[in-house]
Order: structure tokens, then C-alpha cells, then sequence
């Protein structure tokens, strides 16, 4: 299928679609990761991985764009919700050199920078072991992604 926009459904009840992300869940607040659902699974799903990316931030490193604030995969297919913090499943490592979620967090005057909340379902167990960046995750998950959708949130300090 490659990387296309699917039928799948990203939603979170902490913000809307395009709206603002709490503070909650920024890196100056509790630095807690929101809670999200999902509808409209495709058929042939056995799990999901999720990320969270800010195209929007300064580049961090010679042929990357932008900032990774959450990689989390190894999602069981009968999952299609994730609690506010969770800390189950897999965790990849951010641009913070980090595991797990790591909040908004602009910088000061830079404007409304977007958040998009990706969510990949996926046409078998995958397995992978912890610690995966956003572009190791991508690379051993694109022959498996069989839906995948968005959740954008904006953030400005």
C-alpha cells in the first residue's frame, strides 16, 4: 500500500481535530501524553505503531526535517484506544534522545507549530525491540502498513 491516507480514524477527547493541544501535554506542562481512539480499522489488521512529529521545528540533524516527540508500536490489533500517560507497549526513542512521549514544546515566539499524530495499522506482529527512531520504525514497518491517518494538533508558547 505504501504510505496513503486510509479510512482509519485518529481521534483524541483532549483536543480537536486542528485545535490546541493542552497544556497538559506539553513539555511545560505535565509532560503527559493524551489519550487517543481509533475507528474504522482496516481489515487484516494485526497491530499498530503511533508517532507523534513536529514538521514545523528547526531541523536537528543534516537530512531530517523537523522534531519527534513520541515513537510507540508494537500495538496488539484488539487495542484502539491508548489511556492519557500510557506507558505500555514499545517506546522508540525521540529527538530528545529519550524513550516515550516528550510534550510540545516550541520555541518562545516561533508561532503555532503543528503536531501530527500519526497512527499506522499494520498487516502482521512485527515485534520490534525498543528503542527505534522514527526512520528505523518507518523503514521496517512501510511493506506492512495497510491504513494509516493523522490527528494534528497545534501548540505555541
Amino acid at each position: 500500500m505504501g504510505f496513503a491516507l486510509s479510512e482509519l480514524v485518529l481521534k483524541s477527547p483532549a483536543f480537536e481535530a486542528d485545535g490546541k493541544i493542552p497544556l497538559k501535554h506539553a513539555g511545560e506542562g505535565e509532560n503527559t501524553s493524551p489519550s487517543l481512539e481509533w475507528t474504522n480499522v482496516p481489515p487484516g489488521t494485526h497491530s499498530f505503531a503511533l508517532i507523534c512529529h513536529d514538521p514545523d521545528a528547526p531541523l536537528v540533524s543534516p537530512g531530517t526535517y523537523g522534531f519527534v516527540h513520541w515513537v510507540l508500536y508494537n500495538i496488539p490489533e484488539s487495542v484502539t484506544s491508548l489511556p492519557e500517560g500510557t506507558q505500555e507497549y514499545t517506546k522508540g526513542s525521540n529527538d530528545g534522545n529519550k524513550q516515550g512521549y516528550m510534550g510540545p514544546l516550541p520555541p518562545n515566539g516561533h508561532g503555532a507549530h503543528h503536531y501530527f499524530f500519526w497512527l499506522f495499522a499494520l498487516d502482521k506482529e512485527i515485534n520490534l525491540e525498543s528503542g527505534l527512531t522514527l526512520w528505523q520504525l518507518l523503514e521496517r514497518i512501510e511493506p506492512h502498513v495497510i491504513g494509516m491517518n493523522r490527528l494534528v494538533g497545534t501548540y505555541e508558547r
